[in-house]
């Protein structure tokens, strides 16, 4: 898988990639929390955050992204891997794209939210080093934040 920015090229192709993997695991709720999607550059690349995507002979399959929350904490969003594509490295592989990124612009901390009913979600980024430290309610159902210290030995 080859990892790079989004360009704005990318749009449709990202969109479909996370409306297709959310309603995946009954989580696509439509809604002006996705406005994001609409506007990524802006969002993502317009200051200290990053938006990538993986391709797979020149399909995107992969995605995710952080903007910042202050000045040394950054929010990991829209972490997506097509259904058909999961389970072969292709997150963790953005993932850790997207950390040592945060690190080189002067993060110290990632945190990150998923719903309760996504669980091979929380698995997932349990076992990346995420550690759940608080819940919420939005969009109707329970939020799980998690956070991960971005040590300088990574």
């Amino acid at each position: 898988m080859e990892i790079r920015r989004y360009a704005d090229s990318d749009a449709s192709a990202v969109k479909v990639l996370h409306k297709i993997a959310m309603e995946d695991v009954g989580a696509f709720i439509p809604g002006p929390w996705d406005a994001d999607m609409d506007a990524i550059s802006e969002t993502y690349l317009n200051g200290r955050g990053e938006f990538l995507v993986g391709c797979v002979d020149g399909v995107i399959v992969a995605m995710g992204a952080f903007r910042p929350v202050n000045d040394t904490t950054a929010e990991i969003k829209r972490l997506r891997v097509h259904p058909e594509r999961q389970r072969q490295g292709f997150g963790r592989d953005v993932l850790e794209r997207l950390e040592l990124t945060a690190k080189q612009l002067g993060y110290s901390q990632l945190q990150l939210d998923t719903m309760e009913n996504q669980v091979g979600a929380i698995q997932f980024f349990q076992k990346q080093g995420y550690r759940h430290f608080s819940t919420r309610t939005g969009k109707g159902r329970n939020q799980l934040l998690f956070a991960k210290t971005l040590s300088s030995a990574d």
